[in-house]
């Protein structure tokens, strides 16, 4: 972690160093929320935004919600939508391993497996043979039983006792029979090494496919440590990604259509439509960011229908909309043209997360809210690359989270438009101007000619 801290520290410093120099900043916000920071000593940070911060900011951005630490200083961070890999945490599940008999030194690398197998299918018991018994009680390899998992492995975490220095390579073969194999990774190192207080691991193994079952063996007889647990990394399907759902009420204007407006910035990607009898109607979504300007289609033209009966409430799916967008007026439009009660407009949004770096002196707050400032998002892409160099592919930013209630800063002040005084002064110098040649050009035309 000490290796982290500094390659992060040392980008922090070329990213924000304008940021150093500049006085605090954030009395240009309308509110801020203090942060709490699941690792103190993290370096990168991940905040997934909530409510509060859709609905405070006004750019259509999401330019002006920007990380500050206590000094007032912007951090430098980056806006990732929900279904980028560092905007979700990584899911870790534990599975069933069984060790291996050790091999003898000129044995092949066939293994022969006898297995007991309960009803759906997981390893119940294992028994091995790899060549003759070497007679030591070092674990020849492990078996990994993977069966319950409905999903790719990503990578394999192995947790083991071990007292003395450890350097080994490993490499894995998967299987769906218990038959054939095919290899997945060669050469992995395993590391475990202590050293003046320090540590420095290596437990991860990247996989990347989905198999029933993974054998993990020693390469050039290197003996393994005694495994007290295993780990996959899955990969999160993408509908595991929690939506979150604004339910609009509407006015009606011309016939057959209704007017909505959000009370947010929310990247709106789904919409859907709920009435309080049954229905059906064929739909056309349409939105805009100003009342002065056009309406654009969003989603449809579909058919929303909602029936209940006695034995259950049946309604259509959820339309998915082109090109998530922060508009803030919404129109449904209606292809009979019918008048009647507007229905409650849902949309549909994924949270964003905000990944900073730290730098300056805790504690953090994230603000929001501001027509006069504008977060320029840093290229954190190119540090998370490098960390993921030196920690592996499945490293992700430490966790951040809104502690408490929101703090005024600016105030509503903070997103009043800007009055360009500038501006006015030179139009009326220049209205001053041609008052001022027309006074005189009356006054030589009312002159009597010599």
């Amino acid at each position: 972690m000490n290796l982290v801290a500094r390659l992060i520290a040392a980008f922090s410093v070329a990213l924000a160093a304008p940021a150093v120099s500049a006085a605090d900043a954030r009395q240009d916000y309308r509110e801020q929320w203090p942060l709490q920071l699941s690792s103190p000593q993290a370096g990168a940070y991940r905040l997934m935004l909530g409510e509060a911060q859709y609905r405070s900011a006004v750019s259509p951005r999401l330019a002006d919600v920007q990380v500050f630490n206590a000094q007032g200083q912007a951090l430098p961070s980056a806006l990732l939508s929900a279904d980028q890999p560092l905007a979700q945490a990584a899911q870790w599940q534990s599975l069933p391993w069984f060790p291996l008999p050790a091999r003898a030194g000129g044995a092949g690398d066939d293994l022969q497996l006898l297995t007991e197998r309960n009803t759906d299918g997981s390893v119940r018991r294992v028994e091995a043979r790899l060549g003759r018994s070497v007679g030591t009680a070092d674990p020849g390899g492990w078996l990994v039983d993977a069966s319950a998992l409905r999903s790719s492995v990503q990578a394999l975490r192995l947790d083991w006792q071990a007292s003395a220095a450890l350097q080994v390579r490993v490499r894995v073969d998967a299987s769906d029979d218990l038959r054939d194999w095919q290899r997945v990774a060669d050469e992995v190192p395993l590391v475990d090494l202590q050293h003046d207080g320090r540590r420095l691991q290596q437990r991860r193994i990247e996989i990347r496919r989905q198999a029933k079952y993974f054998r993990i063996l020693p390469v050039a007889g290197d003996a393994l440590p005694a495994l007290s647990a295993v780990q996959a990394e899955r990969v999160p399907p993408a509908q595991a990604i929690q939506w979150q759902w604004r339910s609009l009420t509407g006015t009606a204007g011309t016939r057959g259509e209704f007017e909505y407006t959000l009370d947010g910035r929310f990247p709106v990607a789904q919409a859907d439509i709920a009435t309080a009898d049954n229905s059906v109607v064929q739909w056309t979504l349409l939105s805009r960011d100003d009342p002065g300007q056009p309406w654009q289609v969003r989603a449809g033209p579909w058919v929303a229908y909602q029936l209940q009966d006695t034995a259950a409430r049946r309604q259509s799916q959820a339309q998915s909309l082109a090109v998530a967008t922060r508009d803030r007026y919404w129109k449904l439009a209606a292809s009979q043209g019918q008048g009647g009660v507007a229905p409650t407009l849902k949309l549909g949004y994924q949270p964003e997360a905000l990944v900073f770096l730290s730098q300056g002196e805790p504690p953090f707050s994230v603000a929001a809210g501001s027509v006069r400032a504008a977060r320029i998002d840093a290229p954190v892409g190119t540090v998370i690359a490098q960390l993921r160099e030196q920690q592996g592919a499945q490293w992700q930013p430490a966790l951040a989270t809104v502690q408490g209630p929101a703090q005024p800063l600016g105030g509503d002040a903070a997103v009043q438009p800007v009055r360009d005084w500038k501006r006015w002064l030179l139009w009326g110098l220049l209205v001053l101007g041609v008052l001022v040649v027309g006074g005189f050009a009356v006054s030589l035309l009312r002159q009597t000619p010599r």
